[in-house]
């Protein structure tokens, strides 16, 4: 009784986490992606990018790009217009503009193993097996943003085509970040000569977020009463799956999405199961 009037006190005043209850307004940019894809890494160089004059930090971040899944409706509600925000959400037909950012699901299942063991969600022994059956069968703590491929689908075939919908690989922005980032300028309508851009890729860097990390990780709301061995940060690197997932787990991803990783352009590397086979 007392949890329920404290839940309906919360929500009148606003103080609820937004999730994906929150007004979405016209003039609205949404920086979506399944957990552990770089959401993280592109908020600071999209804030990099539209504030050269500010010091961007894990302080801070919340202020220029805020995240649904932290951040109450009534701070969504305050942050000035037009807003950026980051969210987990899959598919919501309110979105108007959207930035989508996919990575290769064999290196999130990784990193996601990781961070959960951070966040003291899964024990350091879990089984790596166990953890990718969790991950490809959707009962991940964060079942309610479905699984890789039902949140990256939920995006990709609804919106791929439209001029609102900007899609971004992983492993292209790591590849050739300055390009990726002039494209996000173009759609965001920013106009950006090249030491700006490069002033923001630096400012973003992996090295430079770990330095904030180590220095704010008690003030920053996702990383504040967290494990501190194990960083946020990632080494902003691709195709670690090959060296540290197991075939088994490997094979299981790749059984379960791999139509959807092809289409994407992740290459398999196991053969493709037949339908009715055994």
């Amino acid at each position: 009784m007392i949890y329920g009037i404290r839940v309906v006190i919360r929500n009148l005043l606003g103080l609820d986490t937004a999730g994906r209850n929150f007004a979405v307004y016209p003039d609205d940019t949404l920086l979506v992606s399944y957990p552990r894809s770089g959401n993280t890494w592109t908020r600071f160089l999209i804030a990099n990018l539209m504030h050269p004059d500010k010091r961007i930090s894990f302080t801070n971040i919340e202020k220029f790009i805020p995240d649904t899944s932290s951040q109450s409706n009534r701070a969504l509600k305050r942050t000035p217009r037009p807003r950026i925000i980051k969210t987990h959400e899959y598919f919501d037909h309110r979105y108007p503009k959207t930035i989508y950012i996919v990575r290769d699901p064999r290196d999130v299942a990784l990193s996601y193993y990781d961070f959960q063991r951070k966040y003291r969600q899964i024990e350091d022994d879990y089984p790596l097996d166990r953890y990718v059956d969790d991950f490809v069968s959707g009962r991940l703590i964060s079942a309610g943003w479905g699984t890789w491929a039902e949140n990256v689908a939920s995006w990709f075939y609804t919106r791929s085509q439209r001029n609102d919908f900007l899609l971004l690989c992983y492993e292209d922005v790591i590849k050739d970040t300055a390009s990726e980032l002039l494209r996000i300028a173009v759609f965001l309508g920013i106009e950006a000569d090249p030491e700006r851009l490069r002033r923001a890729i630096e400012r973003s860097s992996a090295d430079r977020m770990r330095e904030l990390e180590q220095a704010e990780a008690d003030q920053w709301i996702a990383t504040k009463n967290r494990r501190k061995d194990i960083p946020f940060v990632g080494g902003a690197k691709s195709g670690g799956w090959r060296a540290s997932l197991p075939a088994p787990c490997v094979r299981q991803i790749e059984a379960a999405w791999g139509e959807l990783m092809t289409t994407l352009g992740y290459e398999l590397i196991t053969a493709p199961v037949l339908r009715g086979s055994r």
